[in-house]
């Protein structure tokens, strides 16, 4: 660990004696760092962000709310280089997470090590439209989860998100795109990837994960690429909409969630069921007004965890696992107007419906936000609030502030 600490400032102090007498001229949200070699055979960006949040929440005890519980925490800390190696065609990214959240998780299968590593990928524009990813990156998922967590347009993620998205992996990734008109864009994404999420260091316990996606501009591209950005702070002046269709069949899953979510254990190993995800989303800007709509839904073969015989997935000590792929379905709808002073008003319904096996209660989430975008999202100032029914019953309410910093 402080070899680790010992290298991050040997790094920094080499970088910042390099350039203590010089003046660049990067405004800031360009990165921190932005180098070129005089031979034009690399370069690198280097952008560093945190975000702090400060959390409120008032559970239900099913006669009143109860005294709120508080929180402060750093949720993001990360450091993210990016650039080319050897020709422009041969781009990179690396994205470190310092926060607990993101190196939480560790385990015997990424070596009981933290998680550092969020993405370490090479991306190779091999043939005109087509490129090749490998390395460990973000899959082709659901629109929501693709967005950085930089560039929301509230606090955080729904509960779609949190309980379907396939994230990170390794493997990789083919992507290309045509012009079936002189505006009309589509995008095809294809992955092949591990299946059990991302900074495993050993095995393949069960099959691999393939994924699918297809992408549809009907009105030409978003102004600078931001169908990936929520907000609509480019205040598209025609409409702008993305639609996407992602299919997800994870070979032999071993987790709750497809390559996300617990291991599933038996008494003599792991749980193997296929599991299958599908998304729909959409994604719409026009002169400071955004929209954004999701499906999803997670299917398996036999989501209970069984051991070989049929009977019920027993752990090592002989107890019962209860272990179930947690499948059902969601919807998520999220809108914003992006006022001339640069304060948007937001809102967001998302809505679970889990299966009756799964043991999961059904679950409606309605949130309202208030941003103010000093800097774009580079520098901003948000909070929102949320109210959650259980199966229709009273349940927590949630306000959340903070800040986010991205060079």
């Amino acid at each position: 660990m402080k070899l680790r600490y010992i290298l991050f400032v040997a790094l920094f102090a080499f970088i910042f004696k390099a350039k203590a007498q010089e003046t660049t001229d990067t405004s800031f949200g360009k990165g921190l760092l932005n180098l070129v070699a005089k031979d034009s055979s690399w370069s690198v960006k280097f952008a560093p962000r945190i975000q702090f949040r400060a959390i409120s929440t008032w559970d239900y005890t099913g006669e009143k709310y109860a005294k709120p519980e508080q929180n402060f925490l750093i949720r993001r800390a990360r450091l993210k280089f990016s650039g080319f190696a050897y020709s422009p065609k041969l781009k990179y990214k690396i994205e470190l997470g310092l926060s607990n959240r993101d190196i939480s998780g560790g385990n015997q299968f990424t070596s009981n090590a933290p998680r550092y590593i969020l993405d370490a990928v090479v991306m190779w524009n091999f043939y005109k439209n087509f490129e090749l990813w490998a390395g460990q990156t973000k899959l082709p998922g659901n629109v929501e989860r693709v967005v950085s967590s930089a560039n929301l347009q509230l606090i955080d993620r729904s509960l779609l998100n949190s309980r379907f998205n396939i994230d990170r992996d390794l493997g990789i990734q083919l992507r290309h795109h045509t012009y079936l008109s002189e505006k009309i864009i589509l995008r095809e994404k294809f992955a092949l990837s591990q299946g059990e999420g991302r900074n495993v260091t050993s095995g393949n316990l069960g099959g691999h994960q393939y994924t699918g996606r297809l992408e549809l501009l009907p009105f030409g591209t978003f102004s600078g690429g931001s169908e990936y950005v929520q907000s609509d702070l480019k205040r598209e002046q025609t409409p702008k909409l993305m639609l996407g269709v992602t299919y997800d069949y994870n070979d032999n899953a071993v987790k709750t969630r497809s390559n996300q979510g617990s291991y599933m254990q038996t008494s003599t190993g792991f749980y193997e069921t296929d599991i299958s995800t599908v998304f729909v989303d959409a994604m719409f800007k026009y002169k400071g007004f955004s929209f954004m709509g999701e499906f999803a839904n997670r299917n398996a073969d036999n989501p209970i965890a069984t051991e070989v015989d049929g009977s019920p997935a027993l752990d090592a000590d002989g107890n019962p696992t209860n272990d179930v792929v947690l499948i059902g379905n969601a919807l998520n709808f999220q809108a914003g107007y992006l006022l001339k002073n640069n304060y948007e008003i937001a809102g967001r319904f998302t809505t679970l419906s889990f299966d009756e096996i799964t043991g999961k209660q059904d679950q409606n989430q309605y949130t309202l936000g208030i941003s103010k975008y000093i800097v774009g999202h580079k520098l901003k100032v948000q909070s929102d609030i949320s109210y959650s029914t259980i199966e229709n019953d009273k349940g927590p309410i949630a306000f959340r502030m903070g800040f986010d910093l991205h060079f």
